[in-house]
C-alpha cells in the first residue's frame, strides 16, 4: 500500500496535478494525473491506494491524456475513425487507450464517418476538378467504410460529372491546339482518366463538347508539326526524306490523305 502525501498544481499546465506518495520509505514523487481523473477517484492526501488502484489511476489517465490528443488533432479539420486512430498509434498510444478514446469521441459526437463522407464529397464538388473514381479512392484511403462512402457518392450525380467532365475537356482541347485530332483526343481523355473521370463520362462529355476541329483547323495544326519534323529531317532529301516526314506525322495522328497534301504545299512552296 501507498499513502499520498502531497497534491500539487504543475505551474506549465494547471489542469495537471503531481501525485506524491509515501510507500513506507519517505515521501517521493509518484506521478502525474488530469483534472478530470483526480476528481473520478477522489484523490486526496492521506488516501491509501494499492497496486491495482495505481494501475486503474495510471491507466484512466492514459485514456484522459490521449483524449486531448485527439480533441487537438481534430480542432484543425474533420477526420476519420481511421486517420485518429493512425494519429494516436503513431503517438505510441496503445490499442486498448485507442479504442477507449474512439468510444468516448463516438459519444461526444466528435467523431462520425458517415458526416466526414458526405462533407468530403460536398467539399470535392464544389472545389475541385476531381471525378468520381479519385474521390471514392480518397475516401478509401482515409479508411470510410465501403458502404458509407457509396451512399456519399449518391450526391456527384451523372449530370455533374458530365458538366465537370465537359469543362475540363474544352480546357484540355484549348490547351493542345498544336496537336492532329486524334491526339488531341488521347491527351484529353487521358487527362480526364486521371482525374478520375469514367469512360462512360468523358465519351459523353467529348460529345457535348463538340470538340471536332474544322479543316483549317486540322491543316494548322499538320504545318505547326510538320515544320517542327522538317526541322529534323531537313538534311535528307527525296523519298527518305518523304518517308520520315509520313512516319513523323502519322505518329501525331495526321491521316495519310492530309500529310500527303502537307508534302504537295511543301513543295510547291
Amino acid at each position: 500500500m501507498a499513502t499520498i502525501t502531497k497534491i500539487t498544481v504543475q505551474k506549465k499546465n494547471t489542469d495537471r496535478y503531481n501525485i506524491f506518495l509515501d510507500h513506507g520509505k519517505g515521501e517521493e514523487y509518484a506521478f502525474s494525473v488530469d483534472e478530470d481523473v483526480l476528481i473520478k477517484f477522489n484523490l486526496k492526501k492521506g488516501m491509501e491506494l494499492d497496486d491495482f488502484a495505481l494501475m486503474e489511476i495510471n491507466y484512466q489517465d492514459d485514456i484522459r491524456k490521449s483524449y486531448n490528443l485527439a480533441i487537438h488533432y481534430l480542432t484543425r479539420v474533420m477526420r476519420t475513425e481511421f486517420e485518429v486512430r493512425k494519429y494516436l498509434a503513431d503517438k505510441e498510444v496503445e490499442e486498448p487507450v485507442i479504442q477507449e478514446v474512439i468510444h468516448k469521441l463516438y459519444d461526444y459526437q466528435f467523431l462520425d464517418d458517415e458526416e466526414y463522407a458526405n462533407a468530403y464529397v460536398r467539399t470535392q464538388i464544389n472545389t475541385s476538378d476531381k471525378g468520381i473514381v479519385v474521390v471514392r479512392k480518397d475516401l478509401q484511403e482515409k479508411g470510410v467504410a465501403a458502404p458509407l462512402i457509396e451512399k456519399a457518392l449518391k450526391q456527384y450525380s451523372l449530370e455533374k460529372q458530365i458538366e465537370k467532365a465537359k469543362g475540363l475537356w474544352e480546357k484540355a482541347v484549348n490547351k493542345s491546339a498544336k496537336e492532329s485530332e486524334r491526339i488531341l483526343k488521347q491527351k484529353a481523355e487521358q487527362f480526364l482518366l486521371r482525374k478520375g473521370y469514367p469512360f462512360e463520362v468523358i465519351s459523353i462529355a467529348m460529345e457535348m463538347a463538340e470538340s471536332k476541329k474544322d479543316e483549317d483547323d486540322e491543316m494548322e495544326a499538320l504545318r505547326y508539326q510538320g515544320e517542327k519534323a522538317h526541322r529534323k529531317y531537313a538534311q535528307l532529301e527525296g523519298y527518305e526524306y518523304e518517308q520520315k516526314m509520313k512516319q513523323a506525322l502519322y505518329r501525331k495522328g495526321f491521316s495519310i490523305e492530309k500529310i500527303e497534301q502537307f508534302l504537295a504545299e511543301e513543295k510547291d512552296d
